[in-house]
């Protein structure tokens, strides 16, 4: 025999606590779903940066190695000093163009007369220059027993923190450390400088217009005239003649290092700009990357520069 046992009836207290339970865990699974949403979009937009990333990376390479290809392929006598080229790749546009290190004047070679040139001609008083340019040369010189401590009591006394490196410059970047240089002259000296030349002159051929300006012994008249004739000057003897008394902080011999300026459009659109400098080697070890800088402002010049 089935034995019948009454059911208690609810009373509405307590089904107007189901319902409010069930609609908070309604509303707490809507909210998981909403920060598992945002979660997998986030991810999604993580991983497609990191794939650009990967992609810009690969191309810059391929680019340096095209370029690194181009300057061992044509020898060291007939390597152009400066050059550009296009390429597509992967779907991507490729614009690279190259230049000399001998373009710059080097921060750990240069003579003290050619860096005061340049910080005079980048806005400096001829005094503030000269001082300027004695203290770019003891950053990078070592001291004497005689001038030992007279560096570090220089930038004790101005309150800085650190000590001058008295070695060669590692970096350009390390000129805004420089005693008595303002931020604004470092700022306008660094397209101009490098640490990778090895040549105490320039290349004058290639060099900026500032950058011949800053040459000892160079006039206002003979510049003018050397940057409107030197695309087509013949020989040594020309530009020695055309230079003047500059022809002094000439480069003699050719840099193995070169500046090279990637842009990229990505195929969704994206551009990238990066600036790697290289120096060339032997064909067993074609090249070493001495710098490589990504998403850099291109300087752009004014008509009176060019």
């Amino acid at each position: 025999m089935t034995r019948w046992i009454p059911r208690r009836a609810v009373s509405a207290s307590e089904q107007g606590f189901v319902i409010v339970a069930v609609l908070w865990l309604l509303a707490a699974l809507a909210a998981l779903a909403v920060i598992f949403a945002a979660y997998l979009s986030n991810s999604a937009r993580a991983l497609a940066g990191n794939d650009t990333a990967l992609q810009a990376e690969a191309l810059v390479s391929a680019s340096v190695e095209l370029a690194a290809y181009q300057l061992q392929l044509a020898g060291e006598d007939s390597r152009p000093a400066q050059g550009s080229f296009h390429a597509r790749l992967n779907g991507a546009d490729l614009a690279v163009s190259f230049v000399s290190e001998a373009a710059r004047i080097d921060l750990n070679t240069a003579p003290k007369e050619l860096l005061a040139g340049l910080l005079t001609v980048l806005g400096a008083s001829e005094e503030d220059a000269k001082a300027d340019a004695d203290r770019i040369v003891a950053w990078r010189t070592r001291p004497t027993p005689e001038t030992a401590g007279n560096e570090d009591a220089l930038y004790q006394a101005a309150g800085r923190s650190y000590s001058p490196r008295q070695a060669p410059f590692a970096h350009a970047n390390e000129l805004g450390l420089v005693l008595g240089l303002s931020p604004a002259l470092v700022e306008r000296a660094l397209p101009l400088v490098t640490v990778f030349s090895g040549a105490s002159g320039v290349d004058v051929l290639i060099a900026a217009p500032e950058v011949i300006a800053a040459l000892p012994g160079m006039t206002p008249l003979t510049l003018k005239q050397f940057l409107n004739d030197r695309a087509t000057l013949p020989n040594d003897a020309a530009i020695a003649a055309a230079l003047g008394a500059a022809i002094s902080s000439a480069a003699t011999q050719k840099s193995q290092a070169y500046r090279m300026l990637i842009r990229i459009g990505l195929p969704n659109g994206r551009k990238i700009v990066s600036e790697v400098v290289i120096v060339l080697r032997s064909k067993d070890d074609p090249y070493r990357v001495l710098s490589w800088q990504n998403d850099v402002t291109v300087r752009q010049r004014t008509p009176r520069e060019l």
